[in-house]
């Protein structure tokens, strides 16, 4: 009778409870249970105990805020960001690097433990960067008129409240410089700035992207409208004040969106795309074209799935999801053939120059979805030796999965930024008669919830 009483309480709103934290959650907030019921935290720690508000019951789950901090992880620290709790771009600066390492690979653990029930799983130690702040390549930053103001920043969490930011402290900080003496230039010219909510006016987003080889920078001003009426004093504004900038674009966005970008560019001065260099590669970038944000780290990342793929020259490889071929292109001196394909077709444009400018002739790229362009190929004949998978946070392809059951590949390689879709789909291939190898987490964004990982799956 008891238990059965217990069963039936429900959290209410606005109930006051202590809690204990278990874990971390996928977004970087505290896991708890209260009463079999799990309850989100956010900015809780592994260890702590906290008595909370309750903000939010849902069939399957609650959230919490924090009243009271009864005890303290070891591992918190003072987050050095001014407006880290406002701003939602980071989620762990309140947490030691080591034990950010530590988290998520916790995080990998737990999701192959809840979608496949594997009790010993191949998972090594997280690589991490010894400076873990600066690192990020890119940034695309919203604009708002305030009365005679132009700001910028980034939209708290959950809201389409603007955060103003000026010195982001994990973008490289050339691109804090560059970005903030545009949107001066912005607000000095009196550039009419776009409004949501009336769906009136022009510029949405400054975008920024830097060569971490070079300095330089690519730059776009992303507009709801196709022609600015002041392009040229900008240009000239931003050519005298800003020498770091090789090249301007626009890009026109006129639909009422949450993209960013839309599918026009169009080059208003300078150099049509910018050079980027991993090892011995040298990259060429147009704007809308996915490079890996953490340059630093991508060299770690793909130097670990060349050793993961141990190819002996003799392979052909798929590299799905290719981007601009920086894996395909970096794997080719080691394999017999490799062929990629993207979505994107300038990334595809992208990578059939960045295979030619690197002297690689056993590289071709292919525009079109992974999905259905590989069971194509395997009924035309194909018969790849390895295929390497880095797809969105959204994971693979019901298509894609089944091409490889059915092709009964040897050997595949999933580079995934998200732990829950890699075991999804991980569970799929292992119930079809693979098994998991190998699991490498790479902390590729330190000081935020994510983690990157390459997987090695075998079929047995």
């Amino acid at each position: 009778m008891g238990k059965q009483a217990q069963k039936q309480i429900k959290l209410k709103k606005g109930e006051v409870v202590p809690i204990r934290i278990r874990s971390l959650g996928i977004n970087g907030e505290g896991v708890g249970f209260i009463q079999k019921q799990v309850v989100f935290v956010d900015g809780a720690i592994p260890g702590e105990e906290l008595l909370v508000r309750i903000s939010e019951v849902n069939r399957k789950f609650a959230k919490a805020k924090t009243l009271k901090l009864k005890k303290k992880s070891a591992y918190r620290i003072e987050p050095a960001c001014s407006v880290y709790t406002t701003c939602g771009g980071c989620q762990l600066q309140h947490i030691d690097k080591r034990m950010q390492a530590r988290l998520k690979r916790e995080q990998i653990e737990e999701a192959f433990n809840r979608y496949t029930g594997l009790e010993e799983l191949p998972l090594e130690k997280t690589i991490r960067m010894s400076e873990p702040w600066g690192y990020r390549n890119k940034a695309q930053l919203p604009l708002v008129k305030d009365k005679h103001r132009v700001r910028m920043g980034i939209y708290a969490p959950q809201s389409h409240d603007l955060v103003e930011i000026d010195d982001c402290m994990v973008q490289h900080p050339v691109l804090n410089h560059v970005l903030e003496e545009a949107r001066k230039i912005v607000e000095q010219l009196k550039i009419p700035i776009y409004d949501e909510k009336k769906h009136r006016g022009a510029l949405r987003y400054l975008v920024a992207r830097i060569s971490f080889a070079t300095e330089e920078v690519q730059f776009t001003f992303v507009s709801r409208v196709a022609k600015l009426e002041q392009e040229e004093a900008l240009i000239h504004a931003m050519r005298t004040q800003l020498p770091q900038v090789k090249s301007i674009y626009l890009n026109h966005n006129p639909d009422e969106t949450s993209l960013v970008m839309g599918e026009n560019n169009r080059i208003l001065w300078g150099e049509e795309k910018l050079t980027e260099k991993l090892g011995d590669l040298t990259y060429r970038l147009s704007p809308r074209a996915f490079f890996q944000l953490n340059p630093l780290q991508t060299k770690r990342l793909y130097e670990e799935i060349s050793h993961v793929a141990a190819l002996t020259g003799k392979e052909t490889v798929v590299d799905a999801y290719c981007g601009v071929g920086t894996i395909g292109l970096w794997l080719a001196k080691e394999a017999k053939q490799v062929i990629g394909m993207d979505t994107v077709s300038e990334a595809i444009t992208d990578a059939k120059e960045n295979a030619t400018l690197n002297d690689i002739t056993n590289a071709t790229f292919h525009a079109g979805k992974a999905e259905t362009l590989l069971p194509q190929w395997v009924k035309d004949g194909l018969q790849p030796d390895l295929v390497i998978a880095d797809p969105p946070r959204t994971g693979l392809a019901q298509e894609f999965l089944d091409t490889l059951v059915q092709l009964k590949l040897p050997r595949f390689i999933y580079v995934s930024c998200n732990p829950s879709t890699l075991a999804k789909d991980s569970k799929y291939l292992l119930e079809a008669g693979f098994e998991v190898k190998r699991i490498v987490p790479l902390d590729m964004f330190p000081q935020t919830a994510h983690v990157e990982c390459v997987a090695l799956i075998e079929l047995k």
